[in-house]
């Protein structure tokens, strides 16, 4: 169906937006962010692990951004939603990582966000 179609090439397209951009923010902005971390979760995790989890939600990012973009074209020209729906899993994953570190460090209202972007990956892997 063709608003199925439309509604999966805009979630990957929100998604290839949303996390290409955040995951390049954390690698031009490494030590900003990393700092940021550091103040809001020091008090519950040791720095170390919260550097491993920053190199991993990076690099879920990146690779999900990258995904979700190739997916568009892949749906678009090939009408194959396998690369999209890949993007849209590791998205999600790093969604559940940044949901968990929102979560531990009592950040309801950025957790409220992250829940949001959830559902809507949840709905494009449904429609995929």
């Amino acid at each position: 169906m063709i608003s199925t179609k439309i509604a999966f090439l805009l979630i990957l397209s929100f998604f290839s937006i949303v996390f290409i951009q955040s995951g390049l923010d954390k690698v031009f902005d490494r030590n900003g962010n990393l700092n940021f971390l550091y103040d809001l979760l020091g008090s519950v995790f040791h720095k170390a692990l919260i550097h491993v989890a920053f190199v991993a939600v990076t690099l879920l990012e990146l690779g999900s951004g990258f995904f979700c973009l190739a997916g568009v074209f892949s749906s678009f020209f090939n009408d194959s939603s396998s690369l999209g729906l890949i993007g849209l899993i590791i998205g999600s994953i790093a969604l559940l990582v940044l949901l968990f570190g929102q979560r531990v460090s009592k950040n309801y209202e950025g957790a409220k966000t992250i829940t949001i972007y959830f559902i809507l990956s949840i709905v494009g892997v449904l429609l995929a």
